[in-house]
């Protein structure tokens, strides 16, 4: 019992390079898939305008959540992070629904 019980840590650790390896192939599927969209759904006539927009909207929301989360976990704990969170994952599934369906991207104005 003693032995498995100083493996414990070491079965922990494991977990967590699995978590944050999940966690990297994920991240990287869903930035290369948001490069994808922003060239998709880009203006044939600007398209560098939209794509230095979209990173700079990126950079931006970076800042303003790691701003956020850290003000709101000290003022009202990880639960309200989740809440919070979880609204914004709403809002964003929301404003996505307005994005246009069809598939000729180039012929917008």
């Amino acid at each position: 019992m003693a032995i498995l019980l100083a493996m414990l840590p070491l079965a922990q650790v494991g977990w967590l390079v699995v978590g944050l390896l999940a966690f990297g192939v994920l991240f990287a599927i869903n930035s290369s898939w948001h490069s994808y969209l922003i060239v998709h759904y880009a203006r044939a006539d600007g398209v560098s305008m939209d794509v230095g927009f979209y990173y700079m909207a990126n950079a931006m929301g970076r800042l303003m959540g790691t701003l956020l989360s850290g003000w709101l976990y000290m003022a009202y704990g990880l639960s309200a992070c989740l809440w919070v969170s979880a609204a914004l994952v709403a809002a964003s599934a929301l404003m996505a629904l307005a994005l246009p369906q069809g598939s000729d991207s180039k012929t917008r104005q």
